[in-house]
C-alpha cells in the first residue's frame, strides 16, 4: 500500500528522467528479493538437470563395465589351459606331500612322546591303528620310493643304479621291511594270496595298485598308493619314475584292484 500511494501522489515534476534511477533503487531496498528471483530459479533448475544426466551418465558406465567384465569371467579354457592348470596343481601337491613327508611327524605314531602333535589327514584316519614299528616301516618305504623320482624305466632292473621297471620298484622298495618277500612280477604280487584285497575307496598309503593295460589276462603293470590319490609307478621304456594320478581316466580305465601289504605280523 505504502509503495501505491508513494507512485500514486508523486508530482508530475519529479516524474522527470533523472528521477527514474533514484525510484528504481528505492524499490529495489524495499523489494530485495524482487530483482534476481527468476535468475536463481533458472540456475536451480538447471543444476538439477545436470545432477540427473551426470546419474544417468555414471549408471550407463557401470552397466557397461558390469557387462565387459562378466563377458572376460566367461570365457573358458582352451584345452591346452586346462591341462596346464591341472598339471600345475599336480606339481603343488605332489611338491606339498614331500615337503611334509620330511617331517618327523609325517605318519601316525608316538614321536616325540605326545600323539596330540599329530593331526592325520582324513583318508589316512584308518593308519592311527598302526602300531609306531609298522608306521616306521611305511614311512621308510615311502622315502626310499620317492628317492627313485625321476630315474629312468628300464625292463627288468630293480635296483637304484641300474633303474626299474614297475614291479622291481615295488619289490626293492618293500621287501627289505617284511618278514616275507613280495613275488618279482605284477602279476605275481596280484595273484598273492598273502595280500589282503582292499576296495579303491578304501586306499591308504602303502597299498598296491594294479592294471591291465596290455588286455592280457592278468595285471602287468603295478604301483604303490601314496595317498591323495596318488600313486608312484615306474611307467615304461622312455619314461622316468614319477607320481601319477589315479582319478585320470586311463588308469580307471584299466584299474584292475589293489593290495595291502601292511600288517602288524608282516613287517620285521
Amino acid at each position: 500500500m505504502f509503495l501505491l500511494n508513494l507512485v500514486r501522489f508523486v508530482p508530475a515534476r519529479f516524474a522527470s528522467r533523472r528521477q527514474v534511477p533514484f525510484f528504481l533503487l528505492a524499490l529495489g531496498l524495499l523489494f530485495p528479493g524482487l530483482s534476481d528471483a527468476r535468475p536463481q530459479e533458472v540456475k536451480s533448475s538447471l543444476t538439477r538437470e545436470q545432477s540427473r544426466e551426470a546419474q544417468k551418465r555414471m549408471k550407463n558406465r557401470e552397466k557397461l563395465l558390469a557387462h565387459v567384465r562378466s563377458r572376460v569371467a566367461t570365457v573358458p579354457l582352451t584345452p591346452e589351459q586346462k591341462r596346464n592348470e591341472a598339471e600345475q596343481k599336480r606339481l603343488i601337491r605332489s611338491k606339498n606331500r614331500e615337503m611334509l613327508a620330511m617331517h618327523a611327524r609325517w605318519q601316525p605314531g608316538r614321536f616325540g612322546g605326545s600323539d596330540a602333535l599329530w593331526m592325520p589327514l582324513p583318508e589316512e584316519l584308518a593308519q592311527e591303528k598302526l602300531s609306531p614299528k609298522a608306521a616306521a616301516s611305511l614311512r621308510v618305504v615311502i622315502e626310499r620310493l620317492k628317492k627313485q623320482l625321476g630315474k629312468p624305466y628300464v625292463w627288468g632292473g630293480q635296483s637304484p643304479g641300474e633303474g626299474f621297471d614297475c614291479s622291481g620298484l615295488v619289490f626293492y622298495a618293500w621287501n627289505h621291511v617284511l618278514n616275507r618277500k613280495l613275488p618279482r612280477t605284477a602279476n605275481g604280487m596280484y595273484e598273492d594270496k598273502h595280500l589282503k584285497s582292499v576296495r579303491q575307496e578304501r586306499l591308504r598309503r602303502g597299498d598296491l595298485v594294479f592294471f591291465n593295460i596290455n588286455q592280457r589276462p592278468g595285471a602287468d603293470h603295478v604301483g604303490v598308493y601314496l595317498g591323495d590319490g596318488q600313486f608312484i609307478e615306474a611307467p615304461r621304456t622312455g619314461l622316468n619314475i614319477r607320481i601319477s594320478q589315479l582319478s585320470d581316466d586311463f588308469w580307471q580305465s584299466h584299474y584292475l584292484g589293489a593290495r595291502r601289504i601292511l600288517t602288524e605280523d608282516a613287517v620285521l
